[in-house]
């Protein structure tokens, strides 16, 4: 398992549809696969799930991300899990890496879009 989180502002909306949009557009395999959207009093909270097929663990990989909103103040964490194919501990993390460094980097670009 991997994770990044960070925080940042910009708008909810447009960061949730360019990370919708940067996943899927980043893997030939990748895929959505459900969604959930929480209002909180003026508390946005988006949580996205993701797959995609790791050649170098010959399975599919899931990504998580979670995006949480007041206003134009942003939180975002993105776990990913399901890089192994062990029984009783993690072999490699390779695949669970690659596809978060990959997410971290749409990620950067996002903000810095936000922020011009």
């Amino acid at each position: 398992m991997a994770k990044h989180e960070r925080t940042f502002t910009g708008d909810f909306d447009e960061v949730a549809r360019a990370i919708h949009r940067g996943v899927l557009s980043g893997s030939s395999s990748a895929s959505f696969e459900d969604s959930s959207d929480l209002n909180v009093g003026d508390v946005r909270c988006s949580t996205m799930v993701f797959e995609r097929y790791s050649m170098v663990g010959a399975n599919r990989l899931s990504l998580t991300v979670t995006l949480v909103g007041h206003e134009r103040d942003l939180g975002l964490v993105a776990i990913t899990s399901g890089g192994s194919q062990a029984i009783f501990w993690k072999v490699n993390s390779y695949g669970e890496d690659a596809f978060l460094s990959q997410f971290i980097r749409l990620v950067d670009t996002i903000v810095e879009r936000q922020s011009s």
